[in-house]
């Protein structure tokens, strides 16, 4: 009872905003009206029901008016029924597609919220393939929750409605045993309850491993194809390596893992389906077995007995829903539990700086400020700590160090997408700032598209475009704007340099940080494009990692970080700074 108030507390939690929502109108008309429909189907069950018992006594009584009679009924029922049942579908799939175009839009906001999604990678929370998450679990999470949902209502709806009629129906029909009736009022009814609690029992019993098979057949599931994905994306460096037996090995490794689990849920499927399907069957018999003596006893009729057997199947039915949708319910809770970690792992993220000890951001002053900033690996390591550092404006900074010495790290830091540390880092007021790393990120699509994100489809007019793309040596691109691609696949890493250089230019950024963004390229074509820059951004701040001593040339301060002592700054107006500690 607990695993099932916590289900239900998570489903309220995850389904009841889309109902408070901005579309929460449509969303509750499209929800009554198929509950209405689905009421409405129940009726027209319990009218089948009384139907059975004139049709079948109008066969015993071989009456051909009374026949002809319920023929025309019963077409009118079964019209009735199916009219209900397609516009229930139709409405049903309305409403699945506008809340899980809801809930998509809310989940991809809260991921893509900041940088929700990059702390939830260093965090190593354990919402993996995200992408899952808000694809597939999201989607069958409104499929079978409207399934189950209304599934549940129709049998407590059934029940209610049946139960009665089959009480009745027990004082007609009273049990015999051995040519003795047994006054037992609602003997069905009990007969029915005892039957499906022994049933749910043991379906129970049986299927309960199947909810933790579930949930890992779905992670595996998703690191295959996640891993599968990795592989076309690096195809080149795998090709270049000959990693192909390799990543053979290593993807047939993960798939053994979907192969076992799967192993797992077919061999506990084969006992539950074995022991529902014999339930299912032996409930068939079960009431016919019941009031067969009334019946050959010439206490009741066919058509009380056929109608008695359909209202023990409807109430049985109900109170047995939970050993016919187990399944159903064990993969739901499975995608429950998905989801509910998904938004564990986003709310742990976004509220990272207020649980932990952080990195402030600050908007003040009129140059970036860096004070008592300690900057932590996720672990708490430190990596480097800044005393009292200043960026002033328009000023050429190179900072320089070995590998691991945080320089990336700090320009992560300084952008506010890494929070682990200490101190503050204080940003001027509305000041643009664009970081540029070695390898430069290109949505899919055009390239135009490309080359301005992240602003808009049309922030800048083609021609601006043509001009940057020329500016940075790429002719050839200018002319193919409009060509949809992969660029990161398509174009060298020089290329994408190069690019990404362009996208610097149109935005014009106050602040430019430069994660050896030029080491790709060749010495002279750095030179030039530095040259560019200070042309082209002469108001701008460039701050630069790099490890050729050519770069010097192109910045006014000099800023060395090593793992045993300070930040050194030499050079320029600055020369005598005193240095900030670093690791």
């Amino acid at each position: 009872m607990k695993n099932i108030s916590a289900t239900l507390a998570i489903v309220w939690r995850i389904a009841i905003p889309y109902f408070r929502s901005e579309d929460k109108w449509a969303g509750r008309g499209l929800l009554a009206a198929v509950v209405v429909m689905e009421l409405a189907l129940v009726a027209i069950d319990v009218l089948v029901n009384q139907w059975q018992n004139r049709f079948y006594s109008a066969l015993q009584n071989s009456d051909w008016d009374a026949f002809v009679t319920q023929i025309w009924i019963f077409v009118a029922l079964a019209s009735t029924y199916i009219a209900l049942a397609a516009y229930k579908l139709y409405l049903n799939q309305w409403l699945q597609i506008r809340w899980r175009q809801w809930l998509t839009r809310h989940y991809l906001g809260e991921w893509l919220q900041g940088s929700t999604h990059y702390r939830m990678q260093l965090k190593g929370d354990a919402a993996d393939n995200p992408d899952q998450r808000i694809t597939e679990d999201v989607k069958n999470f409104v499929e079978q929750t409207l399934t189950i949902g209304l599934g549940l209502l129709s049998s407590i709806v059934t029940l209610f409605s049946f139960v009665i009629i089959l009480w009745g129906l027990s004082n007609a029909a009273p049990l015999r045993l051995f040519g003795t009736d047994l006054v037992i009022p609602g003997y069905l009814c009990w007969g029915a309850l005892i039957y499906a609690i022994f049933g749910t029992a043991l379906t129970h019993w049986i299927g309960s491993p199947l909810v933790n098979l579930n949930f890992e057949q779905q992670r595996y599931e998703a690191d295959f194809r996640f891993n599968l994905v990795r592989v076309r994306e690096n195809s080149e460096q795998i090709a270049l390596l000959r990693g192909e037996s390799a990543e053979r090995a290593r993807l047939l490794d993960r798939f053994g893992f979907v192969i076992a689990n799967w192993y797992g849920i077919m061999s506990r499927t084969k006992r539950l389906t074995a022991f529902t399907a014999s339930y299912q069957q032996a409930a068939v018999l079960f009431p016919y077995v019941l009031v067969a003596p009334a019946f050959f006893a010439k206490k009741i009729q066919l058509g009380d007995m056929m109608q008695t057997a359909s209202a023990f199947s409807s109430v049985q039915g109900a109170l047995s829903f939970f050993v016919t949708a187990y399944r159903a319910l064990a993969e739901w809770r499975s995608i429950v539990a998905r989801l509910d970690g998904f938004e564990m792992s986003v709310a742990s993220a976004v509220n990272l700086p207020a649980h932990e000890p952080a990195i402030a951001l600050e908007v003040a002053g009129r140059h970036i400020d860096l004070a008592q900033l300690c900057v932590n690996l996720p672990n708490g390591t430190p990596l480097v700590a800044a005393k009292a550092f200043t960026v002033e404006a328009s000023e050429r900074v190179l900072m320089t160090g070995p590998s691991g010495s945080g320089k990336s790290t700090l320009f992560r830091a300084i952008a506010g997408i890494w929070p682990f540390g200490t101190g503050t880092v204080v940003i001027p007021e509305k000041a643009k700032l664009m970081m540029l790393p070695q390898r430069p990120y290109f949505p899919v699509g055009m390239l135009r598209d490309a080359v301005v994100y992240p602003a808009a489809s049309g922030a800048f007019e083609p021609a601006q475009i043509r001009e940057a793309l020329l500016a940075v040596g790429l002719p050839d691109l200018a002319e193919r704007l409009d060509e949809d691609g992969h660029w990161n696949r398509m174009l060298s890493l020089g290329e994408q340099q190069r690019l990404g250089l362009a996208r610097a230019l149109l935005h014009a950024p106050d602040y430019l940080f430069l994660d050896e963004a030029t080491a790709s390229l060749d010495e002279p074509s750095e030179a030039r494009l530095y040259r560019l820059l200070a042309e082209k951004l002469p108001q701008a701040t460039i701050v630069s990692i790099g490890h050729r001593s050519t770069l010097e040339a192109f910045h006014t301060r000099k800023v060395t970080l090593v793992k045993d002592g300070a930040i050194h700054v030499v050079g320029g107006e600055r020369a005598a700074a005193e240095p900030s500690a670093a690791r």
